[in-house]
């Protein structure tokens, strides 16, 4: 509950207020402050109240229902996944290898691949084969091919060629006579259809429609030229008709009407706003206070007891319980641990030697190992800093 005021803005330039504004601020300001302190109450109450709902009933419901719902649907499934899935997997895995892989892999080392690569020596074999066959199989057709190569040649070059070479002669000649006979009929359509069509079609766009089109011209300019006049001059009446009898009138109702009552409206808006602004405010000072007030006096009735009886019978009484029940209590289950601790410990060893017992009753003796004797010297012969031990240092 945010009770402070925000950080003043820069003060901007205002304009002087009038005797409307000041005449409608305090009345404003006085209702909507008597309606705003209690909705403020209200609504501090419903945070605190809010607030203490969310700490000390929704956190730990919410929590103890993420427990549960990790107790009943994820643990039980983490547990089948690690202690039943991934065992049978794996026990799976090692089967399929041991039943599938290896004697598959041992299939393929030792039947396959022997098979694999006579069949391979076989077949490299019967291609080669093969292939000595279709050698001796294209020669044969190429020699074939060759001497009917050769027949086909001599019959192009004693026969094909002089008959083609007629048949060309012959074909130029046609084809140039055609092309006589073409060049005169298109010189003479041509003549024709100059002298027929083109040149009375000329005469006629020259001297017939060019002066028609002219004067077509300049009667439909006129008319366009008086059309638009016409239109000019309605629109012009129009143009203020409406103006006198729309524009002006509206112009002056906006002006001299609405434009006064609109700032009126404004003036009203914003002191309403300022209103609620200022009584909100203020009726967050006064909700603290009230707040501050019930505090203090809910301390004074319920927690300051509380907190007498706790120190001054409460303390007393747990220190009592503690010094004269508790601690001789708990030293005497300290002592009755100890002593069964020592009983177990003495029935263990009991329980260990009859055991070391019957084994020697029935295997004998354990060999005892040499000992070696010690490294060092001993003695008399101990080892010094100021003489030497070996066999040709010695003096």
């Amino acid at each position: 509950m945010n009770l402070e005021k925000s950080p003043a803005e820069p003060p901007a330039r205002q304009s002087p207020e009038g005797c409307l504004t000041v005449a409608v601020r305090v009345p404003v300001r006085i209702v909507v402050l008597v309606l705003v302190v209690p909705v403020r109450m209200v609504w501090d109450a419903l945070v605190v109240g809010g607030r203490l709902l969310k700490d000390a009933v929704l956190r730990p419901l919410g929590r103890a229902l993420l427990w549960v719902g990790r107790a009943v649907f994820v643990w039980p499934w983490v547990a089948l996944w690690r202690y039943v899935v991934v065992p049978v997997a794996r026990g799976i895995a090692w089967l399929g290898n041991v039943l599938l892989v290896v004697p598959a892999v041992w299939v393929y080392r030792h039947v396959l691949t022997p098979v694999g690569h006579g069949i391979a020596w076989v077949a490299g074999a019967v291609w080669a084969g093969v292939v000595w066959v279709a050698r001796g199989v294209w020669g044969g057709v190429v020699r074939v091919c060759r001497g009917i190569g050769a027949g086909f040649g001599w019959v192009y070059a004693r026969l094909l060629t002089p008959v083609g070479h007629g048949i060309a002669w012959l074909v130029r000649g046609i084809g140039l006579v055609l092309a006589a006979l073409g060049v005169g009929v298109f010189t003479a359509v041509y003549w024709l259809v100059r002298h027929l069509l083109v040149v009375p079609a000329v005469w006629v766009y020259r001297y017939v429609l060019t002066p028609v089109g002219h004067g077509i011209a300049w009667v439909a300019g006129g008319v366009v030229w008086l059309v638009r006049m016409l239109l000019t001059g309605v629109w012009l009446a129009l143009y203020w008709t409406g103006r006198v009898l729309i524009v002006l009138p509206a112009l002056a109702v906006w002006r001299w009407v609405l434009a006064p009552i609109g700032r009126a409206l404004v003036v009203v808006g914003r002191e309403i706003r300022d209103a609620l602004g200022h009584a909100w405010r203020i009726a967050g000072h006064v909700s603290q206070a009230v707040g501050r007030a019930l505090g203090t006096l809910f301390r004074w009735i319920f927690v300051e007891p509380v907190r007498w009886v706790y120190r001054t019978v409460l303390t007393p009484v747990g220190h009592v319980v503690r010094d004269v029940v508790w601690r001789p209590a708990v030293e005497a289950a300290r002592s009755v641990g100890r002593a069964v601790r020592q009983a177990l410990a003495s029935a263990r060893e009991s329980v260990r030697q009859a055991r070391a017992d019957f084994r020697r009753m029935l295997f004998g003796e354990p060999e005892q190992r040499q000992s070696v004797g010690p490294r060092e010297p001993d003695g008399r012969e101990a080892r010094t800093l100021g003489s030497s031990t070996t066999a040709l240092t010695k003096d």
